[in-house]
């Protein structure tokens, strides 16, 4: 979607905001908790998808500016009075103290060692946690030593890993992980351990792209862990190989991917299909106030936001692997796609998340030019739900699956191998040879995984192009 519009509509609320200090011979003040506290009402008041839910943030809640000023110094922290506006269903509006690492999240800059894991509970004591090593990327500390898929490790810096430490223990910049095995019943340490140092590091989410000769077919794997727009041309690229080799069949892998731009959502999916160019992709629903100046309808397209042609396929069906991590843009191409091609469903129930983000800066139009220099904080409410073209939405519980297959993290398998256990299931509906009786089912619970720590970890946006 081209963000344009809202651009221009926005700047109509410039002259109705003043700036949050005062200019002191071009020296930036140091914003306080009040003025920071009135940008984030001010901006939930405009623009939340939930105002509605929150009598707070009601037009008429203040008698007068005296009660206003009273309500926002009723909070002692902007986290404070941003989580009192939430609505009890909102998961996923958050505040940052730090736009510059938001926007370099959305760009995919991360402090990174490369090791990409996930968490989950002990089958024998729900208070205990393991970690499982999903991929490792290129060129990061984690490759030079040797981590690889599946190592399986129960400790951090010798302390065991818990359901209230592991976000502490795996925050900091450098630490050691204590390795173990996993036998689908009893974590068993190895006395075996790697140090792990993060650097500045940007991901390509096209992580793996294949051809698979199947039955004598070609077919498509593609692994695509994040919708960053940075990497659409890579994207793009993709598919021309895969149109090159004339796939049959794709298997996209959404395990792992949290979600992002919504743009490259859209693009995906039209190079998955081609044929519905120009035709309904989702429509936005805004609140009741913004949605007669913003709500729009999303088509599928023809071009990446560079202006390049779209690779299209022109498929039928997809495959589409999935898990609890596969969450918002992931759930928006399910969700687009299927009222036009059969969308077949291969692993775990997705997240549930089907609402869209904007960031809102503290400047005259809530947008980045002219943000207030005298703090960092930026907000990213939901400001709108998508909806499909027959009219679906509001998937809170997620996308069930129609091949139920659980990751066995005692024998995860090796990515884009036709034996993995999620790729071989869906190759197996290919090929007519399903066995539900041999796909793992057993489920552990997940507590988290390594892009919990990122801003806008399952989150779907919409930004300026």
């Amino acid at each position: 979607m081209k963000y344009l519009r809202y651009l221009v509509i926005l700047l109509l609320f410039g002259s109705l905001f003043t700036a949050c200090f005062d200019d002191n011979d071009d020296v930036p003040q140091i914003s306080s908790t009040l003025d920071i506290n009135d940008f984030i009402w001010k901006g939930m008041n405009i623009f939340y998808l939930y105002k509605d839910d929150v009598a707070d943030l009601a037009n008429d809640r203040f008698s007068s500016d005296q009660d206003y000023t009273d309500f926002l110094r009723g909070f002692s922290s902007p986290e404070g009075i941003f989580e009192a506006l939430q609505s009890s269903v909102d998961d996923f509006s958050f505040l940052v103290d730090d736009y510059i690492a938001l926007e370099q999240a959305f760009d995919g800059i991360t402090r990174n060692n490369g090791m990409e894991f996930g968490l989950v509970r002990y089958p024998n004591n729900d208070n205990n946690v393991f970690g499982y090593v999903r991929y490792v990327l290129p060129d990061t500390d984690a490759a030079a030593k040797g981590v690889k898929r599946g190592y399986i490790f129960n400790t951090i810096d010798e302390t065991q890993i818990t359901d209230q430490n592991f976000s502490q223990l795996l925050n900091p910049e450098s630490y050691t992980i204590g390795l173990a095995t996993f036998d689908g019943t009893d974590v068993t340490p190895t006395g075996e351990s790697i140090s792990l140092n993060k650097i500045q590091y940007t991901e390509n989410p096209v992580f793996i792209s294949k051809t698979i000769d199947v039955g004598g077919n070609p077919v498509g794997y593609l692994m695509y862990n994040s919708f960053t727009a940075d990497f659409d041309g890579q994207l793009n690229t993709a598919f021309a190989n895969f149109k090159s080799d004339n796939i049959t069949d794709l298997v996209l892998d959404l395990r792992y991917n949290g979600g992002g731009s919504v743009t490259s959502a859209i693009d995906l999916s039209s190079m998955i299909t081609g044929q519905f160019n120009g035709s309904v992709f989702t429509t936005e629903e805004w609140n009741a106030e913004r949605q007669e100046q913003f709500g729009g309808t999303n088509l599928f397209d023809n071009q990446i936001r560079t202006g390049d042609a779209i690779n299209s396929l022109e498929l039928s069906r997809i495959y589409i692997l999935t898990t609890r991590s596969s969450a918002s843009a992931s759930e928006l191409v399910i969700n687009g796609l299927d009222p036009y091609i059969n969308v077949i469903q291969v692993g775990t129930t997705t997240r549930g998340k089907f609402q869209a983000s904007i960031t809102l800066y503290d400047s005259d139009n809530y947008g980045r030019q002219g943000a207030d220099p005298g703090h960092t904080y930026a907000m990213q409410p939901l400001v709108l739900r998508s909806v499909n073209s027959v009219g679906f939405t509001d998937y809170f519980d997620g996308f069930t699956p129609e091949v139920l297959v659980e990751e066995d993290f005692s024998n995860l398998g090796i990515l884009g191998n036709e034996n993995e256990p999620l790729l071989k299931a869906a190759l197996d509906n290919i090929l007519g040879t399903r066995n539900p009786s041999k796909y793992n089912t057993r489920h552990l619970q997940s507590i988290g995984n390594s892009k919990m720590f990122m801003p806008n970890y399952e989150k779907m946006y919409i930004q300026m192009d």
